[in-house]
């Protein structure tokens, strides 16, 4: 399994512990509001009140000068990070909260006698039993692939190895490259298909690339990892030696054809529209006409061929590399795939470097909590609408839907008086936000699960089973209009997202809960909180990335010459600053990598303050707990940020991750708000205190 999922759109967060960030991954679109969705009776649900916790702060610190620690500081010191987890944070809380309720559907559901055959009942029910019957997984061992370890012993041509690439594919193993079904960036009405570079192991090119000290112990350490497992799987030592240099040489080469990430940030950089036929002349070794019929979609006729210098390099690989050594290359990466679904050996192994080395986590999260995600990850909506049924009712929808409104006619107006945006530029973006679609909760249309087959037999078959599923169901869209109604996360997801390609805000009822939001809370706890996050989403519209695409979706330069100059400008401003956040000696935050979701930050929490200030409770001095509106306001900002990373987590993030880390996503966007300098007195000079010429202003 790789390390980190690819996200193809903007989101709020994604600093959860390793073994959740598949959770958030992209591409599991949506279906029917069943009965049990609008039924639900909160028996679920945490309690119903709550406020600030003044344990959870440091009084002894400064908020003037260490705004994180003021706020957060007394929780951080309160809750360690467990063993089992690479970060531990408010977002943690709240998953662990949803798993729990999870926990006991699937219990049920795996006890239940009368679930009937092909429901969702039964699949989530089978799913979740054949995961936690571990008896089962330790005799079979890896004898349930044998049949595939099999096909690839016998390659011998390439277009057997065309065929098996193709298979291997279909089952969710990620070798040579990417191709499934996208948005077309420049007609978004249209699903058409999409190529892009892949088949690594390690999270980032950079990772086979940098030549620092620490790049070098890491490569060490995962061609180790790729002899571990090769020995688990029978070879000799020295051969499993020499097979996992193999892989390294060849995963290598690929990382060096792909883009960076800080690149890819751009969509004009990876789109690239083109026949199957130009494809082909592309890269002539590798017959795109046996691949599509052997995947079953022979009639595919355009794709976006997201990095073309990729592919070119591949095809020089394809030509140059020993068939043996490609055998090598598929029985690594269907071994990495399916090794969390196997006998305990090939999960510690796993476990200890995707898990120990990558992140620091010291220990294994107990099965049945791996079991719940991997339901949700497979069967996510159908696991999604007996969640909502317990814990997410028409009542909280209708009071998150409120606040959506309030957010939007907030950045409504300050678009309306936004000095440094000509008229022309203006009309547009007001026209794009009054075209954003607003997902809250979940699905409308629940999807159906009926082509997954899905049995108490071998578990690591229905993790495969499943992810041929997801294959197939995404590929089935290619050549169709695209289906606005779908979502890209289940409804308990604890996180958001905002999707350039389809204008749409989505908030899954797993993050609409205390701490980030409670309906009977006040309204400065509310704003500061899940306000901040439908502005952040919502300005993802408009930074680097987002502006670049229409009210329709559509990748178009709506902008004057001069307006994207201004907003460049502002945009630098942010960079910079991120820029100059040091992590530790020798390693700073990125400011290109992060620069859209800091902006997001900036954005979102300035239009949640104009929008708290039109609250009866924004216009009053009324304090709390010793706090005026506006601190808690602040605060509450903050207490979304409260969490802890190991030091090796922080180090992949920076690489890897577009979201900045938690402890300065809490500081940022406030030491840029007059009003947070007014809330606390702060003094020029301060470091909660940007210098006027450092001050970053967009919304």
């Amino acid at each position: 399994m790789s390390v980190l999922r690819k996200l193809w759109f903007a989101g709020l967060l994604l600093t959860l512990p390793l073994v959740a960030l598949a959770q958030t991954g992209a591409n599991c679109r949506a279906g029917f509001v069943g009965q049990e969705a609008g039924s639900a009776q909160g028996s679920e649900k945490q309690p119903t009140s709550h406020g600030l916790n003044p344990a959870d702060l440091d009084p002894s610190a400064n908020a003037c000068v260490n705004f994180f620690q003021f706020a957060d500081g007394g929780w951080t010191a309160s809750h360690p990070i467990p063993p089992a987890y690479s970060s531990w944070g408010t977002f943690n809380t709240l998953l662990d909260h949803n798993q729990e309720v999870l926990h006991r559907i699937l219990e049920e559901a795996a006890a239940s006698k009368n679930a009937a055959p092909g429901s969702n009942e039964q699949k989530i029910g089978d799913y979740y039993a054949s995961c936690m019957n571990e008896t089962e997984i330790e005799k079979e061992g890896i004898t349930p692939l044998e049949p595939e370890l099999k096909r690839i012993a016998a390659i011998s041509t390439i277009q057997q190895l065309e065929g098996e690439v193709a298979r291997l594919q279909s089952m969710g193993v990620g070798v040579l490259f990417r191709f499934g079904a996208t948005q077309d960036y420049k007609n978004s009405t249209e699903e058409i298909a999409m190529a892009g570079q892949g088949g690594l192991g390690l999270p980032d090119r950079d990772y086979y690339l940098n030549p620092d000290d620490r790049s070098e112990k890491m490569r060490m350490a995962y061609v180790q990892h790729i002899t571990n497992m090769f020995k688990l799987m029978g070879d000799e030592d020295a051969a499993a030696s020499d097979e996992a240099k193999t892989v390294m040489n060849i995963e290598t080469e690929l990382a060096k054809a792909s883009m960076g990430r800080v690149e890819m940030r751009d969509p004009e950089s990876h789109y690239h529209k083109m026949t199957m036929g130009a494809f082909q002349e592309m890269i002539p070794a590798f017959s795109w006409t046996s691949y599509l019929r052997d995947i079953g979609y022979s009639d595919v006729t355009d794709v976006n061929v997201a990095q073309p210098d990729f592919f070119k390099a591949l095809n020089t690989q394809l030509t140059s590399i020993e068939m043996a050594d490609w055998q090598t290359y598929l029985r690594w990466h269907l071994i990495d795939t399916a090794a969390p679904a196997l006998s305990s050996k090939f999960v510690n192994e796993d476990f200890d470097f995707t898990g120990k080395t990558m992140t620091g986590v010291k220990e294994i999260q107990p099965r049945w909590k791996r079991c719940v995600q991997s339901t949700d990850r497979e069967l996510g909506e159908a696991l999604g609408q007996k969640y909502v049924a317990r814990a997410f009712s028409p009542a909280d929808k209708a009071a998150a839907l409120k606040m959506v409104h309030n957010l939007i006619n907030a950045l409504h107006d300050d678009l309306e008086t936004l000095p440094w945006m000509g008229p022309e530029t203006k009309k547009q973006a007001i026209d794009k936000l009054n075209h954003i679609m607003l997902k809250v909760g979940y699905p409308d249309h629940w999807r159906s699960y009926a082509a997954f087959h899905v049995t108490r037999g071998p578990y690591v078959e229905n993790f495969l089973r499943g992810h041929e599923f997801q294959f197939h169901y995404e590929m089935a869209k290619i050549g169709k209009p695209a289906d606005r109604s779908e979502w890209t996360m289940t409804p308990p997801t604890v996180n958001a997202y905002y999707n350039p390609s389809i204008n749409e805000i989505v908030f899954p009822a797993g993050i609409l809960q205390w701490p980030f939001f409670d309906a009977k809370a006040d309204d400065a706890l509310n704003y500061g909180g899940i306000g901040a996050v439908i502005g952040h989403e919502m300005t993802h519209g408009f930074d680097d990335e987002g502006r670049k695409f229409d009210a329709e979706g559509n990748l178009r330069d709506w902008w004057t010459a001069d307006d994207a100059k201004n907003f460049e400008a502002r945009a630098e401003c942010v960079q910079h600053q991120f820029d100059n956040y040091e992590v530790e000696p020798g390693l700073n935050e990125n400011g290109k990598l992060v620069l859209g979701e800091s902006i997001a930050d900036l954005g979102g929490l300035t239009i949640a303050y104009k929008a708290f200030q039109t609250t009866p409770e924004g216009k009053s001095d009324r304090q709390i707990d010793g706090f005026t509106p506006d601190q808690r306001f602040f605060l509450a900002w903050a207490r979304t940020w409260s969490s802890t990373e190991r030091p090796e987590l922080e180090r992949m993030l920076v690489k890897t991750n577009p979201h900045p880390l938690d402890r300065f996503r809490a500081i940022a966007a406030p030491s840029n708000m007059a009003a947070f300098t007014s809330a606390f007195d702060c003094k020029a000079g301060d470091p909660m205190v940007r210098p006027p010429d450092q001050v970053c202003r967009i919304w």
